[in-house]
C-alpha cells in the first residue's frame, strides 16, 4: 500500500519515523520511507487548521494514497479519556466557524451558509465512512473531535463548547486533515494520543512523553496489520 502520514509537527510522530526505512526520498514537505512492506509518505503541515488543509490537499492532488492517516496529540473533555490514552477519531467540527449574536454562537450550517448535508459534511459534522477494518482500531476508543483555532483554557468557554457539541477531544487540526481526505476520497483513519484534560492551561499537568510514546504503539500496530 502507499501511504501518507500526516501530522502537524515532526514532534509527535518522531518516534514512530524512527522505525522506518532508510529515506527514500523527499518534497518540500515530505519524506518518503517503506515500512512494513508500505511506501510511506510522512507531511508535516505545520500547527493549525490552514496549513493542514492547505498541504493535505496538495499532497492528495499530486498523488494518490490507499490510505492517509493523521497522528498527533490531543485534549481530553472526558474522565474516562485519561493523559496516554490514544483514541480514533470518526468524527470531527469546526466549532469556530460562525458568527456570535449576544451571548448564543452560531455555526455556519446554522446561519445557512454552508448545508448541513452540503459535502463532505453529514448533519454537521465530518464523518469516517469507512475506517480501515482492522483489529487494532476496533480496540481503540471511537472519539468524537472539535477542531479549533484557540485551545481552551478558560472554565466558562469549556462549560459552553461542552454543552453545545459534547465532544471528547479537541485538536487544532483533525477537521482539516477528515475534510481533506473526504473531498478527495482517500480512505483515512486520524489517531490522536491524549496528551493532557482540557482545563485552565496547566502544562506541568501535560502528559505528552506518554501521549506520544501511546501513539507510536497504536501507529505502527496500524500498518503492521494493513
Amino acid at each position: 500500500m502507499r501511504i501518507l502520514l500526516v501530522a502537524a509537527t515532526a514532534l509527535e510522530i518522531e518516534p514512530v519515523v524512527a522505525t522506518f526505512g532508510p529515506l527514500a526520498g523527499e518534497g518540500e514537505r515530505t519524506r518518503s520511507f517503506s515500512f512494513a512492506g508500505h511506501a510511506v509518505d510522512v507531511l508535516i503541515t505545520g500547527v493549525g487548521m490552514v496549513a493542514t488543509a492547505a498541504w493535505c490537499s496538495r499532497v492528495l492532488s499530486t498523488s494518490r494514497y490507499d490510505l492517509a492517516i493523521n497522528a498527533g496529540v490531543c485534549g481530553s473533555f472526558v474522565p474516562r479519556l485519561q493523559p496516554g490514552t490514544v483514541v480514533h477519531v470518526t468524527r470531527d467540527r469546526l466549532v469556530e466557524l460562525g458568527a456570535e449574536d449576544g451571548e448564543i454562537f452560531l455555526t455556519v450550517h446554522d446561519l445557512g451558509l454552508l448545508g448541513s448535508h452540503e459535502h463532505p459534511f453529514v448533519d454537521g459534522m465530518l464523518i469516517n465512512p469507512r475506517p480501515p477494518a482492522l483489529p487494532v482500531l476496533s480496540m481503540i476508543p471511537a472519539a468524537t473531535g472539535v477542531t479549533v483555532n484557540t485551545v481552551h483554557g478558560d472554565t466558562r468557554s469549556i462549560a459552553q463548547l461542552t454543552e453545545r457539541f459534547s465532544p471528547d477531544v479537541e485538536t487544532m487540526e483533525g477537521a482539516a486533515f477528515m475534510y481533506a481526505c473526504l473531498i478527495h476520497a482517500v480512505p483515512f483513519a486520524q489517531l490522536r494520543g491524549v496528551s493532557n484534560i482540557v482545563e485552565r492551561r496547566n502544562r506541568a499537568a501535560w502528559k505528552l512523553p506518554e501521549a506520544i510514546g501511546a501513539l507510536k504503539v497504536s501507529t505502527l500496530s496500524v500498518f503492521e496489520q494493513l
